[in-house]
């Protein structure tokens, strides 16, 4: 293993690195491409890195890096709460991305990560954070609002007292301009309008 030292310094010092970034780095330091995946698939089994999805790995054990497997995406609903401190409850991760992928649970890094579907033109409204010692996105307090509204989902009157108290109102009138009718009238109630 001449080459692991080395690809180990580079690249667990990254969230999350590809098959395709493994290659460049070993074959420019004259791997074979045979090499690549048999180091690939010797960390795998000795645990050293982690499958996200096909292709993507990462060194760190955190469910919150699972957004990098479905990029674009951002981190929203009750985890978007959460990250914005406006939850006390612990969440599971939310991801929501216009891909199409499979909605639902899944087991992500040892963690339920819950994969939520939106469509193209909902997909705004997110900023990044520092989360631990990698930059995740995460939707703003405005656009977590507009997305209960499209999703449906419940949310209790005291976090909706928080969140209509830091919320930017031009930016949630924006938001709402892009919004379809049923989300407006959704969101409008929500925020008591």
């Amino acid at each position: 293993m001449k080459y692991m030292k080395h690809f180990i310094e580079h690249f667990s010092s990254f969230p999350v690195f590809t098959i395709s970034d493994a290659r460049l780095f070993l074959t420019a330091r004259g791997a074979s491409q045979g090499y690549v995946y048999m180091l690939i698939t010797n960390l795998l089994r000795g645990g050293r890195i982690k499958k996200l999805k096909r292709g993507v790995y990462t060194f760190m054990e955190d469910p919150m890096l699972a957004g990098f497997a479905f990029s674009p995406s951002y981190h929203g609903l009750q985890d978007a709460l959460s990250l914005h401190n406006l939850w006390e409850q612990e969440t599971n991760t939310i991801i929501i991305t216009p891909r199409r992928v499979r909605s639902g649970m899944r087991t992500i890094l040892g963690g339920n990560v819950l994969v939520r579907r939106i469509g193209r033109s909902m997909f705004f409204g997110f900023e990044s954070i520092r989360y631990h010692d990698v930059w995740i996105s995460i939707s703003d307090v405005e656009k977590t609002l507009v997305d209960f509204a499209y999703f449906r989902e419940p949310l209790d009157e005291s976090t909706l007292r928080e969140m209509r108290r830091r919320m930017d109102e031009e930016k949630m009138g924006r938001y709402l301009k892009r919004c379809p009718e049923w989300v407006r009238r959704k969101a409008s109630k929500l925020l008591g309008k």
